[in-house]
Order: structure tokens, then sequence, then C-alpha cells
């Protein structure tokens, strides 16, 4: 197995079940456009997203991480005309790229960005009682991922999902030795899963277009 043959899967996948339009493209174009990093999740996953929000029957989201809005678009799809999706950037031009996309993907009046760092957001949030979420998806700083579950947690009512990328880190997680902060953040939020009773989880290696990686997935179950 290579990364050739990983592309290729993901290339049929995505053609055949999360085919690319127009907003889409103009999401990622005006991304790369901006100089933003190009680790938007790759287009199955954004459908895989999109899925679990519908199965869940989400109404509201919270997001913790835009980058330039493409997994937001997914998202917010998923939602009802009167659902509410927010979501949470540190980088100002990130954000500014974010509104344009989810305005020419006609989410504008449901999906709002808001800027600043997410440890001083999300007190914010809660502070204003926007929750409780119906479903969480953080995709941020992987060093804070315990701080961002704990605030999940907060944010959430038993039978909330939240969905957490990026948690194999090119299977560096298995290494308790690490002092890779992202991979410390990682297994330590992991860990909390694993010892808090409100949560039953587990986590899946994914290989694709986005290389070795995969996500956890937890439900708030009180």
């Amino acid at each position: 197995m290579s990364q050739e043959q990983w592309n290729a899967v993901d290339r049929y996948f995505t053609d055949q079940l999360a085919p690319a339009d127009e907003a889409l493209s103009a999401a990622l174009d005006a991304s790369a456009a901006a100089g933003l990093p190009a680790i938007n999740v790759a287009p199955n996953q954004g459908k895989l997203l999109h899925l679990l929000a519908r199965v869940q029957g989400a109404r509201t989201i919270l997001e913790i991480g835009t980058l330039g809005g493409y997994s937001t678009i997914w998202l917010g799809r998923a939602l009802p005309e009167d659902g509410r999706l927010i979501s949470l950037e540190y980088d100002p031009v990130h954000a500014d790229v974010a509104r344009a996309n989810l305005a020419r993907a006609g989410l504008d009046k449901i999906a709002e960005v808001r800027t600043g760092a997410a440890l001083d957001t999300l007190p914010a949030l809660a502070a204003e009682g926007a929750g409780p979420f119906d479903l969480v998806f953080i995709d941020a700083d992987k060093p804070n991922n315990p701080h961002y579950l704990e605030w999940a947690l907060k944010l959430t009512r038993p039978g909330s999902v939240i969905i957490c990328d990026n948690v194999v880190r090119n299977g560096a997680v298995v290494d308790a030795a690490s002092t890779d902060p992202a991979v410390v953040g990682t297994r330590g939020m992991i860990e909390l899963m694993a010892g808090n009773p409100r949560l039953s989880a587990t986590a899946l290696q994914t290989v694709g277009s986005k290389g070795y990686d995969g996500f956890a997935l937890a439900h708030v179950l009180a």
C-alpha cells in the first residue's frame, strides 16, 4: 500500500459519493489563494461529518478550528433552516476567508465564525448560554485537545456527539514518552475520554489523501 494508492481510492470514493460542487471548490480555491495551509478535511471526510450530523439530527453545532470553512460548509449543510453553527478560529485572516466561503455557500445566516483563542471564546459561549450543542467537532491546535474536550462536555447534553480529528499523528499517539505537544495533547484527550463515565468513545485509524491519521468519536451519556 502506498500514498499514491490511498489517493486513488479517495478520489474514487469522492467522485462517486462526495463530488465537489461550486461552493466547496471555491472554498478550497479561496483558501489556497489566501495562503491558508492545505490541512482541511478530505472531501469524503467532510461528507462523513455531514452524515454524522444528519444521523445525529443535529440542530446546533460547535466547531473548534475553522481554517477556511471547508468542514464548516459540510457541517452547516446538515442543519435545518433554523439550525445554528458556531465555529471558533484563532487566526483573523482564516476567519475572514471562512466567512466569505460560508456566504458564498449560502450558509452565513446559520453559520457564525468567532475570532480569538478558543480557550477565551469557549467561556464566553458558556456565559451567554449558547449551548447545549448537539454535535462538537474539534479540529484545532492539538496541545489544547484536553481543554477543548472539557469545554465540549460543558457545552453539550446527554445524547450529544463529540468528534476530534487528527488523533493518530502518523502513529505517534502510541508513544507514551513523546515530548511532541500535539501527541501529548492528543493522548491526554484520549485518556480523559477513557476515564470519564459521562462518555462512551472510540477512535479509528484512517488512511487516504491526508495520509495516515484517524479520529475519535464520543457519545455524551449523562
